[in-house]
């Protein structure tokens, strides 16, 4: 039976480095959001360029939330580089009632997109509240290729 757990216990850790959530940190450490954020995934992890990502945020409200907007920053080595807006609706279900939620943003780099690190910013404002709350995360980007050759070109 001690050999079994032992088993489990080291299959279990081979899978740890697909399972570990993304480090985040609120843009206002003193602020006081109506949306806290519980945890970010990111999948594939580095992301590839030329293939789907999948930003995944877990998070609370204290309140119902009727729509808004996500706005996303993207900085590569501190330099801003790029910026989209996005519906809130169009990354979770509308209305978020009070509780949990996932919001959930999926993204195609492009195959020319440099491999490194990089800082996302994303700011949730609501109908009726001008900030919901406000992240940012690091991310990168592999030095894998996406799946292009110099004859595809």
């Amino acid at each position: 039976m001690g050999q079994f757990k032992l088993t489990l216990l080291a299959i279990s850790l081979l899978f740890l480095p697909f399972l570990k959530a993304t480090d985040f940190k609120y843009c206002d450490k003193e602020g006081n959001y109506v949306v806290k954020v519980n945890g970010i995934e990111i999948s594939p992890n580095p992301v590839a360029r030329g293939k789907p990502a999948t930003f995944t945020i877990s998070a609370s409200t204290g309140q119902a939330i009727s729509g808004g907007k996500a706005v996303i920053d993207v900085s590569y080595f501190g330099v801003h580089i790029h910026q989209e807006t996005h519906p809130l609706c169009e990354e979770t279900t509308c209305p978020i009632s009070v509780g949990n939620f996932v919001l959930s943003h999926n993204q195609v780099l492009p195959g020319f997109t440099p491999p490194g690190s990089y800082t996302l910013k994303m700011t949730i404002s609501g109908d009726e509240i001008p900030q919901l709350t406000c992240i940012s995360f690091d991310f990168k980007i592999g030095f894998g290729t996406s799946g292009s050759s110099v004859s595809d070109i």
